[in-house]
């Protein structure tokens, strides 16, 4: 695992010891962050300049030292697992961005409130447990996301995910095993 872009092109990461964390594909990645750059800088700013981000479900750290790579101002990792947690504080470290991480041992489902809403947020739950939707409303009833938030839903290729009012979706696209869905946070 590798950062693509950015500050820290290059910069090899840390990977999972064990299957129990399973990071998203430098590929997935790498066309996710083209998207979030190409799709929706036109016009106007990339979303990813000065963003404020959540790294949900975070494993290594990887999605929110991407960012971070890419011009975010500001990652808050959030995982439920000391082992993901210790892994993605040793990759911000070893990537010298550890002033712009905040590290949170949590379950998502059940989030108290934001410190400060968060303009860009990757979600990637385990695919077997079926979080997203309870994670998004978590993020959604703890003022986690400012308004116009881009969220990025990672899934199994054949999962289901309708997403809930306050949610519109803007893109879907499938790597493999993997789906990743875009929305944006309207409340």
């Amino acid at each position: 695992m590798r950062i693509i872009a950015g500050l820290h092109r290059g910069l090899m990461l840390e990977s999972p010891a064990d299957e129990a964390i399973r990071p998203t594909s430098d590929r997935a990645r790498q066309a996710l962050f083209n998207i979030l750059e190409h799709r929706f800088g036109l016009g106007e700013a990339s979303p990813l300049h000065a963003a404020r981000v959540l790294d949900v479900f975070c494993g290594s750290g990887a999605m929110g030292l991407e960012a971070l790579s890419r011009g975010a101002a500001h990652c808050i990792f959030i995982d439920n697992n000391a082992t993901a947690i210790a892994l993605a504080e040793r990759n911000a470290r070893r990537a010298d961005e550890l002033a712009h991480c905040r590290f949170m041992r949590r379950d998502a489902t059940k989030l108290e409130r934001a410190p400060a809403p968060a303009t860009l947020a990757f979600l990637d739950p385990p695919y077997q447990d079926d979080l997203a939707m309870p994670t998004l409303d978590a993020l959604r009833d703890g003022g986690w996301l400012a308004p116009q938030a881009i969220i990025s839903v990672e899934l199994a290729a054949r999962g289901v995910f309708t997403p809930a009012p306050g949610f519109t979706p803007l893109d879907e696209r499938g790597y493999g095993r993997t789906r990743i869905v875009l929305l944006r946070f309207t409340p």
